[in-house]
């Protein structure tokens, strides 16, 4: 065996900066860009606004950085344990030998994402006002056509069958069959509405399934469906899932039910209590036909005792016709007169106002108002534009791009600028920033 000695070796030897920058060259060369995931520990916030954590899995774990100009994009706040999809650049810092990740975009991963894509799409839909109460219909009490959209093997078909042959079996149900999770459920269901909004044929309709997992419940949350809830002209109930489980068709719908049994419930009126109120309504009717009856009977009684000769009556009623006429004639004569004396006085009114004149004279003042009008605004415009070149002019005096432009640089070390020679040791790298971008340098 040869024992090793580099005494007469024709390999290349290597300082430590020398190797860790070869190694810094074949990692970025060979992982420009990557996308990672995994799970968020020891995650810091410094005042800077930058940030700094580990990303790590089962096995293994490694330091990353994401600076405030990048994750001031970020659409939520991550914390210590979330799981996270990363698209960042491996890097290696050669001065302490790290490998370490700077990320440059960052997105909720499994469940996670289906939550913020869940949030971020309320958001949008409450402040265009799709769940605004002013827009939601009234349910009929007693709707006599129901059409339910559902799955039609599952158990809340069913259960709402069920409910409204217990409640109320004289509603007339049809079972418009959907697909209710998977690709293409949100458009199969979306399909259905419409089909039933647009017949005219119902007095409400029933959107929903059984419980289940966010991802079970997803078809729910699709924006087309969304907005065809919100179009519809049919009032909506929406049912899906349990008590605790809600979704995007359940805050645009006109009425959100907790149960698909529930849904039942609300368009179904409990047959025993209208059986009830019948009952009630009968005796009340009875009681007040024998009242009225009788009141008409004495009135009867009491109209025969007063009945007199039509002969009398006739005259009474001429007597009453003669006067009725005079008062009239006397009336018509009185009004003519003062309307006479009115349109005498206004005719005279006129013919002083001689309204032409005051037209034009106001049609004068309008155009110069508006000629006015027209100066003031180009005046206005004018000094806006020259006070916000002024502004621009200005900004770029101090802009410090603009100094770059010119052919000067900023040293960086690490994180520090380099001020004197006395901050650079031989062999340091050194970070040189110009106007289009970063120059990595060694100190000879």
């Amino acid at each position: 065996m040869k024992n090793f000695t580099t005494l007469h070796s024709s390999e290349p030897t290597f300082t430590v900066s020398e190797l860790n920058r070869q190694i810094q060259q074949l990692l970025e060369a060979s992982l420009p860009w990557i996308l990672v995931e995994g799970e968020i520990s020891n995650l810091a916030r410094p005042s800077s606004g930058h940030w700094y954590f580990s990303l790590k899995d089962d096995r293994a774990q490694i330091r990353c950085a994401m600076f405030k100009g990048k994750n001031m994009a970020v659409k939520f706040k991550p914390k210590d344990g979330d799981m996270v999809r990363l698209r960042a650049r491996v890097t290696f810092y050669g001065a302490r030998g790290d490998c370490q990740l700077m990320v440059e975009g960052m997105e909720a991963a499994g469940e996670g994402a289906l939550q913020a894509a869940f949030e971020r799409l309320k958001n949008q839909l409450q402040a265009e006002g799709l769940f605004e109460q002013s827009h939601k219909k009234p349910l009929p009490s007693r709707p006599e056509r129901v059409a339910i959209i559902t799955s039609s093997k599952g158990a809340a078909v069913r259960d709402m069958v069920i409910a409204f042959k217990r409640r109320f079996p004289l509603t007339e149900l049809t079972i418009l069959p959907t697909l209710v999770q998977g690709n293409g459920a949100a458009v199969n269901i979306r399909q259905q509405l419409e089909r039933a909004d647009v017949s005219g044929h119902f007095d409400a309709i029933i959107v929903g399934r059984g419980g289940g997992s966010l991802e079970d419940l997803w078809s729910f949350n699709d924006e087309a469906l969304a907005r065809a809830i919100f179009n519809a002209k049919t009032p909506v109930v929406s049912a899906v899932g349990h008590e605790v489980d809600f979704t995007i068709a359940d805050f645009v719908a006109d009425v959100r039910a907790a149960t698909p049994t529930a849904a039942a419930e609300l368009l179904s009126p409990d047959i025993r209590n209208l059986e009830q109120k019948i009952t009630h309504f009968e005796h009340l009717f009875t009681r007040r036909f024998e009242q009225t009856l009788q009141q008409h009977q004495q009135r009867l009684d009491f109209l025969i005792r007063r009945i007199r000769h039509p002969k009398e009556r006739i005259e009474q009623q001429q007597q009453r016709l003669t006067q009725s006429k005079q008062r009239l004639q006397s009336a018509l004569q009185s009004q003519l007169k003062q309307r006479q004396v009115t349109q005498q006085h206004v005719s005279q009114r006129l013919m002083y106002a001689a309204p032409i004149k005051k037209i034009q004279s106001h049609q004068e003042r309008i155009e110069a108002l508006q000629q006015r009008m027209r100066l003031a605004l180009e005046q206005n415009l004018h000094r806006k534009q020259d006070r916000f070149a002024n502004v621009v002019a200005k900004l770029n005096l101090v802009s410090p791009l603009d100094i770059l432009s010119r052919g000067y640089a900023i040293a960086s070390k690490g994180k520090h600028v380099v001020r004197s020679v006395e901050d650079v040791q031989v062999g340091d790298a050194i970070q040189v920033r110009v106007a289009d971008g970063t120059i990595d340098c060694e100190a000879k």
